[in-house]
């Protein structure tokens, strides 16, 4: 029997008068206001407040009081490694407390520990799967989510999840919301009242504990500056500090400038080459980090391998470290306390196009500096470019001599100086001291719902829901502005029409344009099919009547535990302003809402690939079963969109290195070439010419650019499902180059000098493997299951091995735990 609300308000008040006792510090006024508005709070609060103001000590309340009550928590994040990081102090605190380590749980769709524990700490993904399977997952014994970083509400192409998961939050359960400062915190509080019917108590404060001092620094280059930093006294340096750029190349040039400056006391440098003799250095960039690190400088970003980013952190958690030199992703929450942040540049984006950044990402970056624990005011300091700054020092050595002097000595020193005039370069982009202050003085950003409504995440609320209008409640009680709203319902017609097309779902009423016809086979021409001009960019979207997904021929092998899905997020998403496509907002079918959707059982594959587009994974597994192995690697690596920074080291091979397989041998090419999709040319290169001796020329490949495998298989799926504009791929040749060299990863990124960027390499290395996985339980049409899972799991064995023998721990972190949950 439940008990009544005053005794359980009883119950909560001897619980916060507990948890104020064993605080070893008198809390912040904004602490205390948030710490007591949750002790008596209904709904739950929102809390904006800068970075520093000890937001965790609010969050832990939370969990505190769940655990004491018996309930069950979630605390949610935007990252896996702010997740590990939050998981291992929500540990400590749990022992500090009295409860288990084991108490905690962890679940990152890659990762589960302790998946019974009482208290899970999750990223958002996870979260959003489990409300929308109630019946495998029970939320009526659930007291509190937290969701920390809450900011992550804008992100273009994952702000949906938080979204979503805080609207199908059953209504007894408590929200803490936990962001810096927001623009406009009272109007998202009054949605989140109006819209959803949760009313959260706002605790908002403008105050840091720490101030921050910004300055700008236009006459120093960044070495000079941060020996200036580092200075001569103890007690006066401004380090530790974080210099934050906005590329990882970038922070491997920066971390060998620093090198050679002083950055580093003794004691400092003893005491790193005792903790640097522990580990081993001697694969991929171990040896060139290891001399970057003895000189007290770090360097932290995705292309670092996992082992060694812990390494950097521990080391610079243990003040060994002057400076880290990191990415952006750095400030998204993992803790590394420094006193100072530097910025070498304001300006990110690509040459020729890049802008000031977002104010805030740079209150973000700003926010990192200053530790409570050790500073009375943190240091932000924003540079300027080094030409800028040569041409200020040479003017200032102008002004020592006088325009009018008749010294002769004087006047030649004027005229080589004339001579030696720096100048800034043509056409690069520079930044100022006043946009700086620009961001300095920028008010927080507004919260307003930015991401589109996936294919997977759609599949999952059809399975949730098969009415309509609740998905069109749903997406009209987003936070739009202005016509998003329209057209984010729009675009719900078109991707149900989509689907209804490919044969995944039935719609009532019956839409009123046709099914899709189907391909042709090699060697004919269907009448139903106009032959399409080709263009020159393999990107470009076909429209075109699409063709019938062979999706029958596709099976699941349901007897598989399910695992905890996360929805498509990964980097595939359509513009933040949702836009609808002309295959079902054309007459007759613009006036066309369907109100019912009954759910085809194949709608279930779309639910099992968690990294890639859903419907472009299962079109490729349309065209598997023909596929050789090289064909396999390439289409499915593709999915994952590796970045394009890595450049020509990891792209497809030319066709007289990595000839054609069957799928492109005898379906691809002569489908493409009789459907117009394709030119000879772009399919096949131009023929040898002759020398001018009669001997054959070298292969050529020309404008147009010979299409890869990949961007083959998309030009063949744009014709299918034109309704589709979120569809990225990137061809390239990692998981095949490295099986050719015996899977020897170190020698893989050395032979390919890619040791700056193995982090990246080793990560989709991995999700390579996880991808693998999913699709072997998937059968392609004409082929036998066993068969096709033997296949997928000796090519998934092989990866794994070359990823074990590379970083045994973190693999064991990606594979082991996401396969024993």
């Amino acid at each position: 029997m439940s008990q009544p609300a005053t005794s359980l308000q009883d119950q909560r008040d001897e619980i916060a008068t507990g948890y104020f006792d064993q605080l070893q510090f008198v809390p912040y006024p904004v602490q205390e206001e948030a710490l007591l508005s949750w002790f008596t709070c209904e709904q739950g609060v929102m809390v904006c407040a800068p970075t520093g103001t000890g937001k965790t000590l609010i969050a832990e309340a939370a969990i505190f009081e769940a655990l004491k009550l018996g309930k069950t928590a979630y605390y949610t994040t935007p990252l896996i490694a702010l997740t590990d990081q939050k998981f291992r102090e929500l540990q400590t605190a749990a022992a500090r407390w009295g409860f288990h380590p084991d108490d905690i749980g962890l679940a990152t769709g890659n990762r589960k520990i302790n998946p019974s524990a009482p208290v899970q700490v999750v990223v958002a993904e996870i979260l959003l799967n489990r409300l929308l399977h109630r019946e495998a997952f029970d939320f009526c014994d659930v007291w509190a989510v937290v969701m920390d970083e809450f900011h992550s509400f804008n992100d273009p192409e994952r702000g949906i999840v938080w979204e979503f998961g805080l609207a199908l939050l059953p209504p007894q359960v408590k929200t803490l919301l936990l962001s810096a400062t927001v623009g406009n915190a009272y109007e998202f509080n009054r949605w989140l009242e109006t819209r959803h019917g949760r009313n959260l108590k706002l605790v908002e404060s403008f105050d840091r504990k720490v101030p921050l001092t910004y300055q700008w620094v236009g006459d120093e280059l960044l070495d000079e500056q941060i020996e200036l930093m580092f200075g001569s006294r103890d007690d006066a340096r401004l380090t530790p500090a974080l210099v934050f750029c906005f590329n990882r190349e970038q922070c491997w040039t920066v971390a060998e400038l620093l090198k050679g400056k002083k950055v580093v006391s003794p004691d400092q440098q003893k005491r790193l080459a005792v903790e640097l003799e522990r580990h081993d250095w001697s694969r991929g960039a171990g040896p060139k980090l290891r001399a970057i690190l003895q000189r007290g400088i770090g360097v932290h970003h995705a292309g670092v391998m996992p082992r060694y980013r812990r390494i950097v952190e521990d080391l610079f958690q243990q003040r060994l470290l002057s400076v880290c030199v990191c990415t952006e992703t750095l400030a998204a929450g993992i803790n590394l306390p420094a006193r100072s942040v530097l910025l070498p540049t304001l300006l990110k984006g690509p040459p020729g196009k890049m802008r000031l950044i977002e104010p805030s990402l740079a209150h973000q970056m700003f926010g990192r500096a200053g530790r409570p624990q050790f500073d009375d005011r943190g240091f932000v300091f924003a540079l300027a470019h080094e030409d800028d700054v040569r041409i200020g020092r040479w003017q200032e050595k102008m002004k020592q001599i006088p325009e009018d002097t008749k010294d002769p000595g004087l006047l030649r020193a004027r005229k080589e100086l004339k001579k030696k005039m720096p100048r800034r370069r043509e056409g690069f982009q520079y930044w100022n001291e006043p946009q700086f202050q620009q961001l300095v003085a920028a008010k927080a950003g507004n919260l307003e719902s930015r991401g589109p409504l996936t294919w997977r995440l759609l599949a999952w609320l059809l399975e949730f829901s098969g009415d309509v209008a609740t998905l069109r409640k749903l997406v009209a009680k987003r936070l739009f502005r202005d016509r998003a709203a329209e057209i984010a319902d729009e675009d719900l017609t078109r991707m149900l029409g989509t689907l209804w097309r490919a044969g995944y779902i039935e719609l009532e009423p019956p839409p009123p344009f046709p099914r899709a016809v189907p391909l042709p086979e090699p060697g004919t021409v269907p009448p139903d099919v106009e032959p399409v001009p080709a263009e020159d960019d393999a990107d470009s979207e076909v429209l075109a009547e699409p063709a019938q997904s062979s999706l029958s021929g596709l099976t699941l092998n349901l007897g598989q535990r399910r695992r905890d899905p996360v929805p498509e997020i990964s980097g595939r998403s359509e513009p933040a302003t949702p836009r609808a496509a002309p295959a079902v907002a054309q007459d007759p079918a613009s006036e066309y809402r369907p109100e019912r959707v009954i759910n085809n059982p194949r709608l279930e594959l779309l639910t099992r690939l968690r990294g890639v587009h859903p419907l472009y994974g299962l079109f490729l597994m349309e065209h598997m079963a023909i596929a050789d192995r090289n064909e396999r690697i390439q289409a499915f690596e593709s999915q994952l969109e590796l970045t394009g920074s890595l450049g020509p080291a990891v792209e497809v091979p030319p066709l007289e290195t990595l000839p054609r397989g069957p799928l492109a041998e005898q379906r691809l090419d002569p489908v493409l070439l009789q459907t117009g999709l394709a030119t000879a040319d772009e399919l096949f290169g131009r023929p040898p010419e002759e020398d001018d001796d009669g001997r054959p020329g070298r292969w050529e490949e020309r404008a147009p650019r010979v299409l890869t495998l990949a961007h083959k298989l998309q030009r063949l799926f744009q014709l299918q499902f034109p309704g589709v504009t979120d569809l990225r791929v990137r061809p390239c040749w990692v998981a095949g180059e490295l099986l050719s060299q015996g899977g020897d990863f170190n020698q893989y990124i050395v032979c390919a000098k890619l040791q700056k960027q193995e982090g990246v390499l080793f990560r989709h290395l991995l999700r390579l493997v996880l991808l693998i996985d999913e699709l072997a339980l998937v059968c392609p049409a004409g082929m036998e299951h066993d068969l096709w899972k033997e296949e997928m799991g000796n090519l998934a064995f092989a990866l794994e091995t070359s990823c074990r023998e590379a970083d045994p721990f973190s693999t064991d972190q990606w594979l082991d735990e996401a396969r024993k949950g």
